[in-house]
């Protein structure tokens, strides 16, 4: 069996090459220029050439921005907090890096990513199930998978911790046994969101107000792109007491402070609905759900109520936000999730889509 794996360089993407070399499969690299000043394709090219396997180097850097920058940096400007890895693995790596590698001969694209992958034998359907190591576990990143693309994924290293995987790597001399973890957004090396937003898409946020819940001002904002759902730190104002962004709206370009009791709630409703485990969503179901990717998740219940899943919680959960996603489990098994279109205020009905 032909596999193309998405190589980084890293040591996941490295193990995970060499430990399908060794079930007897016919392994070869695949690697992808998103932006620029990436690294990506040196590391992976040192990786590729120590385990001896051909290395693609894919220029995605339109494609990337198109489907990924462009929309992470309007989101923002919508007054989101969205999540660019969701879009990155649906979108790019297991849609164009996955028709690339199928044209490249290989039957199955493979990544690092601590997910495992199984069949429900009653309904056919693929599953993802959470990674054997929970502080590593990527199955939130993948909940907007289709089913054609989880039946040609393969994730070697679902079954291994981080740790073992490094111990796997040092035991075959690997040279990227030891290297550093990666960034949490590829694109934006030094985390300055709004600086990169504005140099990306050559405009700014402009400047608006600060209100409390009941639409007093209270203060300036610089823009909508410098705020999310729950930040303290870098409003420019001070109250002489806590404050935090409860709520953005974009329509009147308003930032709604509140203080920490004010960022919980018990219900949210999220869109762009995809089901991994289900066909579709029928009737009320109890789920744990996570409403962010470093969330514990937490019991709630699903109501279908047309194209918008409403997710009413047991206990309230602190600074639910629009763009991020909620996905919904069983257990250790994903059955789907969709976009927070909903924060303390409820519904933001400027973020939903026409019927």
């Amino acid at each position: 069996m032909k596999v193309a794996v998405g190589m980084s360089g890293g040591v996941d993407s490295s193990t995970a090459a060499a430990l399908l070399q060794e079930n007897g499969h016919e392994v070869i690299g695949v690697t992808i220029v998103t932006h620029e000043g990436g690294l990506a394709e040196t590391a992976a090219l040192e990786a590729a050439e120590q385990l001896r396997i051909p290395l693609h180097v894919l220029d995605f850097r339109t494609v990337f921005k198109q489907e990924v920058i462009d929309s992470f940096a309007e989101s923002y400007y919508r007054g989101e907090t969205p999540n660019p890895c969701v879009l990155c693995n649906r979108k790019i790596k297991f849609g164009e890096l996955l028709k690339q590698s199928r044209r490249l001969g290989a039957d199955y694209l493979a990544t690092g990513h601590y997910v495992r992958k199984m069949v429900d034998e009653t309904s056919g359907r693929w599953l993802i199930q959470t990674g054997l190591d929970a502080k590593k576990d990527q199955s939130y990143v993948l909940y907007s998978l289709s089913q054609e693309q989880i039946a040609h994924a393969l994730f070697p290293l679902g079954d291994y911790t981080k740790e073992q995987v490094r111990d796997l790597a040092r035991n075959r001399k690997l040279t990227a046994a030891d290297s550093s973890e990666s960034q949490e957004i590829c694109f934006i090396p030094d985390n300055n969101y709004a600086e990169y937003i504005r140099t990306a898409m050559g405009k700014d946020s402009e400047p608006g107000d600060f209100t409390d819940f009941s639409g007093r001002i209270i203060g300036r904002h610089r823009g909508l792109i410098h705020y999310t759902v729950g930040q303290r730190k870098g409003l420019g104002v001070t109250f002489g007491k806590p404050m935090f962004v409860a709520s953005i709206d974009p329509v009147g370009n308003r930032v709604i402070l509140g203080e920490g009791n004010d960022l919980y709630t018990d219900v949210l409703w999220a869109t762009d609905l995809n089901w991994i485990a289900l066909e579709r969503l029928s009737g009320p179901l109890k789920v744990q759900a996570k409403i962010r990717y470093k969330a514990n998740p937490a019991a709630a219940v699903l109501y279908p109520e047309n194209n918008l899943v409403r997710v009413q919680f047991e206990t309230p959960q602190r600074a639910v936000t629009p763009g991020q996603s909620v996905v919904f489990y069983d257990g250790p098994t994903v059955l789907g999730g969709g976009v927070i279109v909903s924060d303390k205020c409820g519904i933001r009905q400027d973020l939903l889509k026409a019927e």
